[in-house]
């Protein structure tokens, strides 16, 4: 239950010596049990102050203190994979009090962020990417003959992306001095073996052992067949009892599972395996959500919370309000999509990489279990493995989020455009994503889609429009793909009848005069808001590749001013295609390009992201008036664009 988070600031006397400038090393084994006590007290009451990840840093608690206990942080790397983890990190790292502020406009990020922290040693909010980054830490400094621990803290989820195992065999051949911790929280891992294993994996952690191991390496290096047996007798006997047998044949030396949770244990285990030559494994079991029970059970339902309002005092003042229909999130109108059309056509196959939840695909993944592959943290195996299905006579339908797509571009343009192979792609968190911020924002999706061939690129302006297109996308023969936003949609009565949409085909929603706004997906509310005032006309172009290229050059005849607006940076993306398209036809009409800017945009709600774009209602009308005003003549010539933008530090 989220009235089990605490309201009022617990004690943490421990914690708050720490964030004054106190040294965690300082304390004893005992203080360092206290200081766990209190820090995952002290997450559990910020997080109910801001909202955000919590499940995964209740986890990692012990291990988070024993990290900065053993290893002098930040000259000592700690490389972070996902981010969800390291609220714990920031407590522990001088950032406690501005806790409150987490995900906020100017306030901390949810992940990891170089310029946040010197002890935020990698940015990241994608997947399987600590590895590979703690790597190139530790040959930077076997380069520059720096004595650098460098530990790279990894996922079990996150382990599964093909990146992390290049990652591990890279490093079994170059052989770094580095640790590499899975914090198994066996939510893709198998289940532990039991008490043998643990018995095991604490003496293979003991000082008495790795200096044996040690001593009889250098020793029986000298007669490399001695050597040889005596590596696979002790690989062969951990294969017995632990998942290690993989990671040592990576030339990994491999210690574990532990319990993650004993912090004594962390401690001498890191202690002992800290000196150690060449690349290590530690793999520790942690729980999900340790130490709220709610999150215990229900470690899916609890990875994130919102922020939770505080209950007015005193008798009410009023009659309470009806309350306000609710509104459907886009990742529903496609889940529902989803299951009606598989129940229409055999062919279809969902596929997800590790994205079911967010997706909206749970009631599909549960009805069409035998039609369902969660391919986990591998984007590029999903695009190809669709590819594959489409080859043989299937439908696959990838949903996936449009920052996520980006890391199976090469298979998106090699193995299904080049083959113009029948795949759908459900394009989920297009355009800014508000909270979780420019690591998950989806700025780019039109502009490296619409350079593809035989791709075809529908933005919904609504949640029936958005049902229909999935629908047209599917039936198409050939790459499509269908970008909509997070959350929301404006409350569009969605039809239980599927009908084709017109590809290529936009929709005048409102006649005006001297300014057209060309809206491409979700912004057409603000573009109509805007358009009453300056009496434009409207048209919901719904289609970016192909362009409805007689609308286009038809409000070019009778307008002064074409505004382009999209959710998507303005290089590369819709806007250009209109300017592109004007130039090849030897249309002379001004163009105001309306979009996101070459320029990263900080976290905060989505709104505040709109305001600050010049992308809300207010922002297009400010911008189309400093065009309008301009004599006829110079507007022929000129495309304007939005300046720099201003976002809280």
């Amino acid at each position: 239950m989220l009235s089990e988070i605490p309201v009022l600031p617990p004690a943490t006397p421990l914690l708050d010596s720490i964030d004054q400038g106190a040294s965690l090393r300082e304390l004893n084994l005992a203080q360092l049990k206290q200081l766990a006590g209190e820090l995952r007290s002290y997450l559990l009451y910020s997080i109910g102050q801001s909202g955000g990840h919590f499940g995964a840093g209740l986890g990692v608690v012990e291990l988070t203190v024993a990290l900065h206990y053993i290893y002098n942080t930040p000259r000592d790397r700690i490389v972070w994979d996902v981010g969800h983890q390291t609220y714990p990190h920031k407590i522990l790292t001088g950032r406690m009090r501005q806790m409150h502020s987490m995900r906020q406009a100017g306030g901390l990020a949810g992940f990891p962020k170089r310029s946040e922290s010197e002890y935020d040693t990698f940015g990241v909010g994608h997947s399987s990417t600590s590895i590979s980054a703690a790597m190139g830490m530790a040959l930077a400094a076997r380069h520059q003959g720096i004595d650098r621990k460098v530990i790279a803290v990894i996922g079990d989820g996150a382990i599964t992306g093909g990146m992390a195992f290049e990652a591990l065999a890279h490093a079994g051949h170059e052989r770094p001095n580095m640790l590499v911790i899975l914090n198994d929280n066996q939510m893709s891992i198998g289940h532990n073996r039991g008490g043998l294993a643990t018995y095991f994996a604490k003496i293979w952690a003991t000082k008495t052992y790795l200096g044996m191991r040690e001593r009889s390496k250098r020793f029986l290096e000298r007669f490399s067949f001695l050597w040889e047996w005596a590596k696979r007798t002790e690989e062969h006997m951990k294969g017995m009892v632990a998942p290690s047998t993989m990671f040592e044949e990576l030339g990994f030396h491999y210690i574990g599972p532990l319990d993650g949770h004993d912090l004594p244990g962390l401690v001498q285990t890191l202690e002992n395996m800290k000196e150690l030559e060449g690349p290590q494994f530690l793999h520790i079991r942690t729980m999900k959500g340790k130490g709220f029970a709610p999150a215990e059970a229900d470690p899916v339902g609890y990875h994130a919370v919102n922020k939770i309002e505080a209950k007015p005092k005193g008798p009410a003042l009023a009659a309470p309000r009806p309350a306000a229909p609710k509104l459907v999130k886009y990742q529903d109108v496609f889940g529902r999509w989803l299951c009606d059309m598989a129940e229409r056509d055999q062919r279809l196959i969902g596929i997800t990489p590790a994205m079911c939840e967010g997706s909206g695909m749970v009631e599909f993944a549960e009805r069409f279990k035998d039609r369902y592959y969660d391919v986990a943290i591998a984007e590029q195996h999903a695009i190809t493995l669709a590819a594959g299905m489409a080859c043989d006579g299937l439908k696959p339908v990838v949903a996936i989020y449009s920052t996520f797509l980006q890391r199976g571009y090469d298979q998106l343009i090699h193995d299904v455009a080049l083959q113009n192979l029948d795949v759908t792609f459900a394009i989920d968190r297009a355009g800014l994503v508000g909270q979780d911020g420019p690591t998950h924002h989806g700025a780019f999706d039109l502009s490296y889609l619409r350079c593809i061939p035989n791709m075809v690129i529908g933005a919904p302006s609504d949640e029936n429009e958005c049902r229909q297109m999935l629908y047209t996308a599917f039936e198409y023969n050939g790459p499509a793909a269908i970008r909509y936003p997070r959350g929301t949609g404006p409350g569009a009565i969605i039809a239980n009848e599927m009908t084709a949409l017109e590809i290529g085909k936009a929709v005048e929603v409102r006649r005006g005069e001297r300014v057209a706004i060309l809206s491409f997906g979700a912004l057409l509310n603000e573009a109509m808001a805007a358009a009453e005032e300056l009496n434009a006309t409207v048209v919901d172009m719904r289609w970016v590749k192909p362009l409805d290229e007689g609308m286009v050059l038809r409000l070019a005849e009778r307008h002064e001013l074409l505004v382009t607006l999209e959710e998507n940076t303005i290089a590369g993306g819709a806007g250009a295609a209109i300017n592109e398209l004007l130039a090849a036809k030897s249309r002379s009409c001004a163009v105001l390009n309306l979009g996101l800017p070459d320029q990263i945009v900080e976290h905060g709600s989505h709104e505040e992201q709109l305001n600050w774009t010049g992308l809300d209602a207010p922002g297009i009308l400010r911008h189309i008036k400093q065009v309008v005003q301009f004599p006829r003549e110079a507007m022929l010539s000129e495309i304007k664009v939005r300046d720099a933008i201003e976002m809280p530090r």
